[in-house]
């Protein structure tokens, strides 16, 4: 296991299961605070990603002492690197665009750096400690 793999986890997990729990308990609030409107299916809808942010939030809990990058993990980390790359890209173009509030621009970096972290330990090879001693 890697140091830098844990808290890659550990960290996101935490700002997952914010994300998560903020989304499912005080959809309303958040949908004022951007000027959207409070309905019955927008709420709902947030709920759901509430709930999808608070499972990614359990998984990565669970598996911040695994082994991730080349084929191990590989499942989990593509999971997160298409998440965090999209939404970022998402983000990104939004506050590009238009004048969002600052609170958006700073998602955008947040899920920015997650989505380059689990790329890099998607498409590197895991260092591996039981390599050293090898011969050959």
């Amino acid at each position: 296991m890697n140091l830098y793999t844990r808290i890659l986890m550990t960290l996101s997990a935490a700002v997952m299961a914010v994300l998560g729990i903020g989304i499912t308990f005080l959809p309303q609030e958040l949908l004022a605070h951007v000027g959207a409107p409070a309905e019955g299916t927008v709420v709902l809808v947030m709920q759901m990603l509430g709930a999808l942010y608070l499972g990614f939030a359990a998984l990565n809990w669970m598996n911040r002492g695994s082994h991730l990058g080349g084929v191990y993990g590989r499942p989990i980390t593509l999971a997160n690197f298409v998440a965090f790359a999209v939404a970022a890209v998402a983000l990104l173009k939004g506050a590009i665009a238009v004048q969002f509030p600052l609170e958006v621009t700073a998602m955008a970096a947040i899920y920015s750096v997650f989505g380059v972290w689990f790329g890099l330990v998607l498409f590197t090879h895991p260092a591996s400690d039981s390599r050293k001693g090898a011969v050959g």
